[in-house]
């Protein structure tokens, strides 16, 4: 497994956890479970965006690895 692609395989893991997440705060039972849960997204969104900027360099430097 390429390096490329343990990065994306990663990031749709985040974000499969970041719409768990979601589903979570929408459900909670108290404001402070709701913002637990949105504090939690808002930091794998920010982990996210830095895989996705890593993923847009990887394909830049290495075109073969471009849509795996």
């Amino acid at each position: 497994m390429t390096v490329a692609s343990r990065v994306k395989q990663t990031t749709a893991s985040l974000k499969g956890a970041l719409a768990t997440l979601q589903l979570y705060s929408l459900q909670s039972a108290t404001e402070e479970e709701r913002l637990l849960f949105q504090n939690s997204q808002k930091k794998i969104e920010g982990v996210v965006q830095m895989l996705e900027q890593r993923i847009s360099i990887l394909e830049f430097e290495e075109p073969q690895y471009k849509g795996f």
